[in-house]
């Protein structure tokens, strides 16, 4: 099975900087299209931002211009820079990711566990 960790969350102030980063694992597999998902209390989980094998990204309006995302193929990993961070950025951020299992030849669709992300004075 292929498996995602997230890594970087944390506390920042308003206008601040956070990473993110998610690495995928597993036995034999080729990565697709990759993403981040957050969701806040009360709230269904909203896309932030994607990005294909080739590079080819789109993000949520709320994101556009504050919010990079990137990737390293020969890691697998795919990475989330978050700058200008305001209140409402506030979530649970989940990395997202989908694919081929070669092992088996089956596509995959995985989810990590998550990292919490809050932006407070």
């Amino acid at each position: 099975q292929v498996r995602l960790v997230e890594s970087g969350g944390g506390l920042v102030q308003p206008g601040g900087s956070l990473r993110l980063s998610c690495a995928a694992s597993g036995r034999r597999f080729s990565l697709n299209a990759m993403g981040w998902y957050r969701q806040a209390p009360g709230k269904q989980r909203e896309l932030v931002a994607t990005i294909t094998s080739g590079g080819n990204t789109n993000y949520a309006d709320s994101v556009k211009g504050r919010f990079t995302i990137s990737r390293d193929n020969a890691k697998n990993t795919v990475s989330l820079q978050m700058n200008s961070l305001k209140p409402e950025d506030t979530a649970v951020y989940y990395c997202n990711a989908e694919g081929l299992d070669t092992s088996w030849g089956t596509d995959f669709r995985s989810w990590g566990p998550g990292t919490q992300v809050t932006v407070s004075s």
